[in-house]
């Protein structure tokens, strides 16, 4: 059977992954940047809008730098906002379980989904490190498998907090079409290892019921937390192969939990560099990665693994013949990336090998190892490889990560989208009016 393609997009902020400085780029934090990129998305038909969350400026080397994200506006400020000026796009958040309380998180989305008309998800994550803990009063002292104790029972006292309210029926008035609901406040208790709180919830029941969940961790302990409670995951595999053996690990492990494998959605990130033929978009796609990657940002980047300075080094000259400094990580603050690197003396020696097979300056080397196009080629090229890797199994869709914002979605909307609805694999209209009808998902 045809699987239907599900697309989203995440509105990047100031990264490495985007080109902030480019002329074409606009402004971050203002509001019509935020809301020339949820029309675009609705334009085309989108599933959702997805907004991260920095908690804290990062550092390194004990200086705030502009190299990644420096800042955020509130992402419940900024989606209550795009409720507004969109009528269908759904509207997903990372919220922090480590920092934040069940009753005032299950407010807001109960809030939000109301305002939207049952259009909220909300992406569970937890902090990792003590840095971002210094700005609240947790501040990191919990270990990882505490974090994800905590993550599940806060996820599932949120869960008691939306369905306290007696009856459940939702409603649409025919004259208005907004949500009536008959359900009627009842009290709610939860005590366990982390939470002890009692009363009545106050808001009602939203047209969801529930928000929609995802969950983003790529651990053993971050795939079971999604196959248990999540109704979308993010991954990090956007190859065939790769996306094949995340969706066939993360997808064999809903039936321990009574689920079926189309209740929970694998959705990785992906960037795409279009042109008017595949020669036209390499050529491109070689240019924005200089753009990412300058000769500084290639510095910080090798710090990040090295975990030392390295600002002595000319970025067009040989990586250092020293081993990166084992131990904690502690130059790069705020940063969880750089706990990807588990092995950093073992990637330091890849990265030698490759440098020298292909006799890679610094910067060709950061170039290479982290600043790579999910999808590059023409528009035909692209809604090719998408169907292709939807349809063998290797994803449900992909959230697009433009490198340019907030225009750039706008190309990928004209173009590839068009190509997707001809193959009869991506909706020409919305159908449904809540987000969990988008994904399909009960």
């Amino acid at each position: 059977m045809t699987k239907q393609v599900h697309l989203a997009a995440h509105f990047p902020g100031v990264n490495n992954t985007t080109v902030w400085s480019d002329p074409a780029a606009g402004s971050h934090i203002e509001f019509s940047s935020f809301e020339h990129f949820a029309r675009t998305a609705e334009r085309a038909r989108f599933d959702f809008l997805f907004l991260a969350e920095g908690l804290r400026l990062r550092e390194q080397g004990g200086q705030i730098y502009d190299l990644d994200v420096v800042g955020r506006p509130d992402t419940f400020t900024v989606l209550a906002a795009l409720s507004a000026v969109t009528a269908h796009l759904g509207l997903a958040g990372t919220i922090n379980s480590t920092f934040n309380e069940p009753y005032e998180v299950a407010r807001q989305f109960a809030s939000l989904d109301h305002l939207s008309g049952g259009r909220a998800a909300w992406n569970v994550v937890t902090s990792w490190d003590a840095f971002t803990g210094e700005n609240f009063r947790r501040g990191g002292f919990l270990a990882e498998v505490d974090r994800y104790a905590r993550a599940e029972q806060f996820l599932r006292t949120a869960w008691q907090l939306f369905d306290s309210w007696h009856g459940d029926e939702i409603v649409a008035d025919k004259e208005t079409g907004r949500f009536l609901t008959t359900s009627s406040p009842g009290e709610f208790a939860h005590r366990d290892d982390h939470f002890d709180i009692a009363g009545n919830f106050n808001v009602p029941r939203s047209p969801q019921g529930r928000p929609v969940i995802f969950q983003a961790g790529d651990s053993n302990e971050g795939r079971e937390f999604a196959a248990a409670t999540a109704d979308a995951i993010f991954s990090r595999h956007g190859t065939l192969e790769a996306g094949q053996a995340f969706y066939a690990d993360v997808k064999g492990r809903l039936a321990r939990y009574g689920r079926t494998p189309d209740s929970l959605k694998v959705l990785p990130a992906a960037t795409f560099v279009l042109g008017d033929t595949d020669a036209d978009a390499r050529e491109l796609a070689a240019v924005v990665r200089r753009q990412q990657v300058s000769g500084q940002t290639a510095i910080k980047l090798l710090e990040q693994v090295w975990n030392a300075d390295l600002s002595a080094y000319d970025p067009d000259g040989p990586l250092p013949e020293t081993d990166p400094l084992p131990g904690e990580h502690t130059l790069s603050k705020g940063r969880a990336s750089v706990r990807m690197t588990r092995d950093p003396v073992a990637t330091a020696r890849q990265w030698r090998e490759l440098a020298e097979e292909k006799n890679l300056s610094i910067r060709e080397l950061m170039i290479e190892v982290s600043a790579r196009q999910t999808f590059i080629g023409s528009a035909s090229t692209v809604a090719e490889q998408i169907n292709d890797l939807v349809q063998r199994d290797a994803s449900d869709g992909f959230i697009l990560v433009p490198h340019l914002t907030p225009g750039g979605l706008d190309v990928f909307a004209d173009t590839v989208v068009p190509l997707l609805q001809e193959r009869g694999v991506f909706r020409t209209e919305y159908e449904g009016t809540t987000l969990r009808s988008h994904l399909g998902l009960p």
